[in-house]
């Protein structure tokens, strides 16, 4: 089979099982090069929100205005969603700037590479002392 590259895709659903999808050598090239595409997608998003998670933990940590409360709300979402909530209709009661590194963080959480509070010097210490300041209990789902 010149041209051609079995792939075997084992079972996607629970229970499902094996099958094999015949796919040329372009193909194959293909879900590569977009393999490496999200590789850097994901890399620059991540990059991106550690540092706006740090912006956003530092506000936290040092003001104290309507917007901060919905800053900690977001970031405590972000470090437990189960356990803290956040309305997304929050984003519009917040300055532009707040909220363009709001969706930096969510752009990273998607992406699933690492926990953004542990791309901040000390972040699981500083965030759980910005819930505990602001009193937010687990709200659970």
């Amino acid at each position: 089979m010149a041209g051609k590259t079995r792939i075997a895709l084992a079972g996607l659903a629970r229970g499902a099982g094996a099958s094999v999808v015949i796919m040329s050598d372009g193909d194959n090239d293909s879900i590569h090069a977009k393999l490496d595409e999200y590789q850097q997608r994901a890399a620059v998003a991540q990059s991106k929100a550690a540092q706006a998670y740090g912006r956003l933990l530092n506000l936290a940590e040092n003001r104290g205005s309507g917007q901060i409360h919905r800053i900690v709300k977001f970031l405590a979402a972000i470090y437990n969603g189960q356990d803290y909530s956040f309305d997304l209709f929050e984003l519009r009661a917040v300055d532009v700037e707040i909220s363009d590194d709001m969706l930096c963080c969510l752009d990273a959480l998607r992406w699933g590479r690492s926990d953004l509070h542990q791309l901040v010097p000390d972040g699981d210490m500083r965030i759980q002392a910005v819930i505990e300041q602001w009193g937010l209990r687990p709200t659970g789902i």
